[in-house]
């Protein structure tokens, strides 16, 4: 079992620290926080060992976990990589383009393996279907979140929409052409929605909204292609598959047809993938433990997390112009 520290005991650390004591694939050394009081009663209240040293704690461990506001994401793993430790990051990768890269020549540099917390990746309604998209020409997504202080020390685009840049740029094969944005700031200091429209090269076009400022949560997107229409719901992990072929030319009283101004018949029909119930955190940080293991390439890595991050930069410089 690879032995594994969490850097960072907040909401989403503990979440990291409770899963990998249910891990069977990484033995739990323990955690830092810089809150030493508040890290004294999460020892306390949950049994995790508490160090007081993030260097000690780094030099026990085979992987460390940066759980820790974006913007010390960096220093967190410029100190693990130095050490010669395998990195898993939660996103985004860092504040920074410059830091991202930093992190990825570090890496290269030191030999270990890095991997970014983009969790929607492992979501089970988005496995179901990944393999079903194929060449999409129109994706529509909409992140909504009721408000939540966490997070709000960046941008929305970098908080919620970097998690729809990572899925869409992960299955869009194309360089971007142009991106228009806007924003507004409602209760933050910086933007709380934000709606983003991509181009491709290849033609295909994605509209991205975000929101932290939502009545309900939402976490939907929707891939258009030649004779398909795919939707997948990331909160409620569903997924629905539309599919169009050539009409028979006896259709019984329950194909549903469909007739265009030319006279062309398609029969309508459904799919429905398999959707096999998961914890997606902690599936994210087992693929992570078997890349290590195996000496392969993880599935979310430091450039697909860096690239996400420039997208999602470029998408914040074209606010409101």
């Amino acid at each position: 079992m690879l032995k594994i520290g969490v850097i960072g005991a907040g909401h989403l650390g503990k979440i990291h620290l409770r899963l990998a004591t249910l891990s069977e694939k990484l033995e739990l050394v323990g955690f830092y926080d810089s809150n030493t009081q508040d890290s004294e009663n999460t020892e306390l209240e949950f049994g995790y060992k508490f160090f007081r040293s993030v260097d000690e704690l780094i030099e026990k461990c085979d992987i460390i976990v940066v759980v820790t506001p974006t913007l010390s994401h960096f220093e967190y793993a410029k100190k693990a990589i130095s050490a010669s430790k395998h990195v898993f990051i939660e996103k985004p990768i860092a504040n920074s383009i410059q830091e991202a890269h930093e992190i990825i020549r570090l890496a290269e540099e030191y030999g270990v393996k890095g991997q970014v917390g983009h969790v929607e990746r492992f979501n089970p309604a988005f496995k179901a279907v990944k393999n079903l998209i194929h060449n999409p020409m129109f994706i529509e997504t909409h992140r909504l979140a009721e408000f939540n202080p966490r997070g709000t020390d960046v941008p929305v685009v970098l908080d919620l929409m970097i998690h729809d840049l990572d899925a869409i740029l992960s299955i869009v094969k194309s360089n971007i052409k142009e991106i228009h944005s806007s924003a507004v700031a409602v209760i933050s200091e910086s933007p709380d929605i934000a709606n983003a429209r991509i181009e491709f090269e290849n033609g295909c076009v994605a509209n991205i909204t975000s929101s932290r400022i939502s009545m309900k949560n939402m976490r939907k997107s929707r891939f258009f292609q030649k004779d398909s229409y795919i939707s997948v719901d990331y909160l409620e992990r569903k997924c629905e598959v539309i599919k169009m072929k050539d009409a028979p030319e006896n259709p019984s009283a329950w194909d549903m047809i469909l007739q265009n101004a030319e006279g062309v018949k398609k029969q309508i029909y459904f799919e429905n993938p398999k959707i096999t119930p998961n914890n997606a955190i902690l599936e994210e940080l087992e693929s992570f433990a078997d890349a290590i293991v195996n000496n392969t390439t993880p599935l979310v890595t430091l450039q697909q997390a860096t690239k996400a991050l420039e997208v999602a930069h470029m998408i914040i410089e074209k606010f409101n112009q």
